[in-house]
């Protein structure tokens, strides 16, 4: 078989957070007078926190000291993450986790491969905080994707090269930093339209589908 680990991003993959970070960007950009909308926040995935927050003071007017940046930065996140406790295992789809253990079935090793600092907290609340045989997050990395630094740091803690793992995002940002870290990608979502995308997902459990077809 070609693949031998399989690292996947968790936004958007294994569970979705959007409306989180929705509610949590709207609330600071509210306060800042800054228009903020869905679509915009369409345009912050895969991208690190920071990052996200210039994105949306590039819609305002005022100039803001890197110490204002890291406050606000700060409280969107505290706030982000007071939602997340919402959270449960109801928002781990039962397509996902049957899915996952098919995977795991078959003697792959499985990693997470995500630019967020709530990693941790997120697989915690949907109970797959001890699954996976390694994770690589925000809290490990400077770079943020499109940088291929996370999944190469997955694939190091799974002891694997990058030509042996296949990494499964959504975001356009993400498959870049796959592709420019020698990884095979399958998206979904918006990272099916990347241009150096290896598998096209219409769903997640089409993942077994590929995975079977490399053991012929």
């Amino acid at each position: 078989m070609k693949y031998k680990g399989i690292i996947f991003d968790l936004d958007g993959v294994i569970c979705s957070t959007d409306k989180y970070h929705y509610k949590a960007w709207k609330k600071i950009a509210d306060q800042l007078e800054i228009p903020f909308d869905e679509e915009m926040n369409d345009k912050l995935r895969g991208v690190s926190r920071m990052e996200s927050l210039e994105l949306i003071l590039q819609n305002g007017e005022k100039v803001y000291s890197n110490g204002d940046k890291q406050t606000l930065a700060e409280a969107k996140n505290l706030y982000y993450q007071k939602l997340l406790k919402q959270m449960s295992s109801k928002d781990l789809s039962e397509v996902v986790q049957n899915t996952l253990y098919a995977l795991k079935r078959k003697g792959l090793l499985l990693g997470i491969g995500s630019s967020s600092k709530n990693t941790k907290l997120i697989l915690e609340r949907i109970g797959l905080l001890n699954f996976f045989d390694c994770i690589s997050d925000g809290t490990m990395i400077e770079r943020s994707k499109p940088d291929p630094e996370v999944f190469l740091k997955a694939a190091k803690l799974l002891k694997l090269l990058p030509a042996e793992c296949l990494v499964v995002e959504d975001a356009s940002a993400g498959a870049e930093a796959a592709y420019k870290g020698g990884f095979d990608c399958a998206g979904i979502k918006a990272a099916r339209e990347y241009s150096h995308i290896t598998y096209q997902l219409d769903h997640f459990e089409d993942l077994i589908t590929y995975i079977e077809d490399e053991y012929e």
